[in-house]
Formats: C-alpha cells, sequence, structure tokens
C-alpha cells in the first residue's frame, strides 16, 4: 500500500560513497575521453580539473546543507525552504530535466557500445530491437528499485565495485604504450583556452561528475546521515576526478600517431576505448572495455532511475507538483509513485533523440543549473538561521559560497547559446506558468513574498540569456573573449548577494529544521501573514 510513510534508514557510508561514485563513473569514462580531445586537444586533462574543481566547490556547499538537513531530493528543498515554493518550483523543473533524462542516456550509451559486437542494434541511432533491449535494461532497474532500498544500494554497491576495476586496467596497460610526445603534436591547446572552458561543459566532462551530490539526494535513506553525507561527498568526488585525470591522460598519450594526420579534432572512434585498445593490438582490453561498457553505464542508470524519483518526491513535497508523488511505500520505504514517473520519462529518453554528445551538454546545463541555488541557499541559512545544528560547518564561507556559484555561471555559459536559449528560456517560462496560477500555490507563504523571494532568479536567466546571445561561445561574438566571462562573473557575483539578502525571513525558515522532527505525513502548511504555521500533526 502505497502511504506518505517515511523512508528507511537504511544506507551506510559506503553504500552512500559508492552511490556517488557509481553514478559518475557511467558512460562519461566511456566517451568523454575522446570528446575532450577532439574539443581541447592534449590538454584536455585541464578541463578535467576545472571539472573536479567545481563539484568541489560545490561539494562543499552541499556537504553542510546535506548534514544540516538530511532531505531526499535535496537539491529541491533547500532553495523552496530558503526563498519559497516559487524557487522550488523552478528547481523542480529544471532537476526533472537533469535528472530524468540521465538513465535514458546511459541506456543508450550501452547501446552504443554493444552496437561493436551486436551491429543490429544500431551505432548512431537505435534500431527497434536496440530500443527494445534499452528498455528491458531499465525495465530490470525499475524493478531493482521498487522493491526495496536496501536491495538499490547493496546491488549498487556490487556493481560499482566491479566497475571501477576496467578503468582503472585500462589506465595501467595504456601506460605502456604512453608517448608524451602526444601533448605536443597539433598543439597542447589547438582551439585555445576556450577549447579547454568549452569541454568542461560539452564534452561530457562535468556530465561525469553530476553524481557527486547523490549522497545529499538519498539523505533521508542514510544511515547518521550528519556524519556520512559530507564524507561520502568528499570521497565521491576525489576517487571521481582522479579515475578521470588518469584516464584522459592515458587515452592521449597512447593515440598511435597514424591516427592524428588530421588533428585531434578528427578522431571519430565509435567505442573509443575499446577502438584504440584493438587498434594497439590489444583485443582481450578491447573485450573487456566492451563489456563493462554493458556494466558502467548501468549501474548509473541505476542510480539515476531511482534519484529521478526522489527528486520527482522532492518537487512534489514543496506543494508545487502533484501531491500523489509524495506517497512513499510503507513496506519497502521506496516512493514508487514517483518511481513510475522516472522510468516512464526514462524510456521517453531513450526515444531517437540527438546524438549522446549533445544531450550531456543540456543535461550538464540543467544540472548545473539546480546545484547553484545551493550555495545560495547555504549562505541565506547562515544569515537567517545561524544558531540551527551543522554537523558539517564550511570555513571560508564567505569565498567559497560565492565562488562556487561563479563558477557554475561559467560552466552555464560555456555549454552555448544553443544550449541556454531554450534551457534559460523554458525557465522563464515556467516562471510566467506559475504566475498565472499563483492563487492555487502552497499557501505557507503569501504569493507577494514568493515574487519577491525569487525575481532575482529570473533577473539571473534573463541576464545569462543576453550574455550568452552576445558572446563568444555560440553567441554573435558582439562580446569577445575573455570580456564576456568577466561579465559572466560581474553578473553572477551582482546575483548571489541579491539572492542571499532576498530569502525568507528567519521564521519562515524554521518550516525546514521543524521538518526535520516530523513524519513525511505532516499536511501543507497555511500561512498567517507570509509566515509558516503548521496545520497537520507530527
Amino acid at each position: 500500500m502505497n502511504q506518505e510513510g517515511s523512508f528507511r534508514q537504511r544506507l551506510s557510508l559506503t553504500d552512500l560513497t559508492f552511490i556517488g561514485l557509481g553514478s559518475m563513473v557511467g558512460s562519461g569514462w566511456l566517451f568523454a575521453s575522446q570528446r575532450g580531445a577532439q574539443i581541447a586537444g592534449p590538454a584536455a586533462w585541464i578541463s578535467w580539473i576545472i571539472g573536479a574543481f567545481a563539484v568541489t566547490l560545490l561539494g562543499l556547499v552541499y556537504a553542510e546543507l546535506g548534514g544540516m538537513l538530511p532531505r531526499a531530493g535535496g537539491t529541491v528543498r533547500y532553495p523552496d525552504y530558503s526563498h519559497g515554493p516559487l524557487v522550488g518550483y523552478l528547481t523542480g523543473f529544471a532537476s526533472i530535466i537533469a535528472f530524468a533524462s540521465v538513465a535514458g542516456i546511459e541506456a543508450e550509451a550501452m547501446r552504443q557500445y554493444a552496437d561493436t559486437w551486436w551491429p543490429s542494434l544500431g551505432s548512431n541511432g537505435p534500431t527497434l530491437l536496440g530500443w527494445f533491449v534499452q528498455c528491458v535494461l531499465l525495465v530490470i532497474f525499475f524493478l531493482l528499485n521498487f522493491a526495496s532500498v536496501n536491495l538499490f544500494g547493496k546491488s549498487n554497491t556490487i556493481i560499482t565495485s566491479i566497475k571501477f576495476i576496467v578503468p582503472t586496467l585500462t589506465i595501467v596497460t595504456l601506460l605502456f604504450f604512453f608517448k608524451p610526445t602526444n601533448f605536443t603534436m597539433h598543439g597542447f591547446a589547438p582551439q585555445g583556452f576556450s577549447g579547454i572552458e568549452s569541454a568542461v561543459s560539452t564534452a561530457g566532462i562535468i556530465f561525469a561528475f553530476l553524481g557527486f551530490q547523490q549522497a545529499v539526494a538519498f539523505s533521508s535513506e542514510a544511515k547518521n546521515p550528519q556524519r556520512n553525507v559530507p564524507i561520502a561527498i568528499f570521497l565521491a568526488v576525489f576517487l571521481a576526478a582522479a579515475l578521470y585525470i588518469l584516464l584522459q591522460t592515458t587515452f592521449v598519450g597512447a593515440m598511435p600517431s597514424s591516427k592524428l594526420g588530421n588533428g585531434w579534432s578528427a578522431l571519430s572512434f565509435t567505442s573509443p576505448f575499446a577502438n584504440l585498445a584493438t587498434v594497439l593490438g590489444m583485443g582481450w582490453l578491447g573485450i573487456i572495455v566492451l563489456a563493462d561498457a554493458v556494466v558502467s553505464p548501468s549501474g548509473t542508470a541505476n542510480i539515476y532511475l531511482s534519484a529521478t524519483s526522489r527528486v520527482i518526491f522532492a518537487w512534489a513535497r514543496t506543494g508545487t507538483f502533484f501531491r500523489v508523488f509524495k506517497k512513499v511505500d510503507s513496506k519497502s520505504g521506496v516512493p514508487r509513485p514517483a518511481l513510475w514517473l522516472a522510468f516512464f520519462l526514462a524510456v521517453f529518453f531513450t526515444l531517437p533523440f540527438p546524438s549522446w554528445n549533445t544531450l550531456v551538454g543540456v543535461v550538464s546545463s540543467a544540472s548545473v543549473l539546480t546545484y547553484i541555488l545551493g550555495p545560495i541557499s547555504l549562505h541565506a541559512f547562515r544569515l537567517r538561521a545561524p544558531n540551527m545544528p551543522r554537523p558539517f560547518r564550511l570555513k571560508a564561507l564567505s569565498i567559497i559560497s560565492p565562488a562556487s556559484f561563479v563558477v557554475a555561471s561559467l560552466i552555464i555559459y560555456w555549454t552555448g547559446w544553443g544550449t541556454d536559449a531554450w534551457l534559460l528560456s523554458a525557465e522563464l517560462l515556467m516562471f510566467v506558468i506559475y504566475l498565472i496560477f499563483i492563487k492555487k500555490s502552497p499557501t505557507r507563504i503569501s504569493p507577494l513574498q514568493q515574487i519577491k523571494a525569487s525575481i532575482w532568479m529570473v533577473a539571473y536567466f534573463a541576464m545569462m540569456m543576453v550574455v550568452s546571445y552576445l558572446g563568444s561561445f555560440g553567441g554573435i561574438k558582439v562580446l569577445p573573449n575573455p570580456w564576456d566571462q568577466v561579465l559572466v562573473v560581474i553578473v553572477s557575483l551582482g546575483v548571489y548577494y541579491w539572492g542571499v539578502y532576498a530569502a525568507l525571513p528567519s521564521t519562515a525558515m524554521e518550516f525546514a529544521q521543524d521538518e526535520e522532527t516530523q513524519s513525511a505525513r505532516v499536511e501543507e502548511m497555511t500561512t498567517s501573514e507570509g509566515m509558516y504555521t503548521e496545520t497537520g500533526s507530527p
């Protein structure tokens, strides 16, 4: 029976770490090294360092938030707590785009690699058989998640342990073919520093790191979350960063000169590491990589299918999405209605959409768009609710928090006008739709206060669109590089402090702390002069 029951705290520190690591080690390691080399050349390893730096900053922010307020789908809940339902609604919409598509993308990656030994599946696009195979895999993941969170956590730990072995073996083996001269062939950075920056967003680099916050998404189901969530974030980011930087370096260093006649941008392996291994005469490694190409993305798809259900649940808990998705099965502790929707959305994203490279740019930008609200929410909590218990307290918040927002804004900008245009305009459209139906919005915050607490976000979307259109990353280049990026930094800093001081008053934020001691059966809150008051029973 589905009820609005509570989650089960069954995930250990190991489970949380492997959920984060498992969601990062997916199709990213299979494709991103080649894509990074195509865009940034031998300097692509710098792109990975920038990506790791960005998610480390964001990880520090979410370590405090996750320890302070362990919440399922926390990336959606925190903006709702700090700035009200309207901001939570906009975050929920971006999160659906960011999360729901990943399981489908990973299923597509599995099919693309499997095409090497099963050609009838389709390489550039799925055949009917290929699409059916993708859907069967998603059904398997759905059943694993449907049973219980404990089964999901333990199965993921096993899968991640296995799939970490193959990338490590690949690194060690390619080191025997390493040629330092490859790093100067056709130039160290053929497209300059702008190519290095662009690769962060469009080569799948940020996409590969996006799982860093999964410990937050599952924090309601973690044992001792105040301690384990921050530790799991740090461990997952560190291990994934080390793995990816080494993979990129060995991929470039082991590339045969015969494959570089037309430059790095002309590399066109269908299954990059498997094809490289075969070219180097290591067919056995190619076979192992192809086998892992099913395991690695499948593990990530499994995690993201589950994580998407938590995001949907969190969006419903803000009161701005359908109430049915707030229900949690009383026996398994799984939000089954939300899981059903996550499954159907994942199947939708297995349809013949653009290539993996195109989709990861969209997903990366949408994901970062949701994460950048964390720094503003954290700073707002420090100002409005300074006495809230913080098992992990971020030092130098006044530097790290705005820096994380600025770096994340740059990543969104580097994605380019083509992606930013429709993503940011979609958010503006959702804002307009909310205003039309604002009288039906949650009443715990008055409509006027909701608008006041969110207008900075709308201004941010609009200004980023203008800079992206005028800038040098897919725009009309009225703003040359690097002045376009300087403007992004200025806009980001201005909006950051605007957003911090536009947060709800401290009395409204008490809702976030009070909810800690309530069961998930707490009903919607009503308002009295724009403040939260409890109407349900604990």
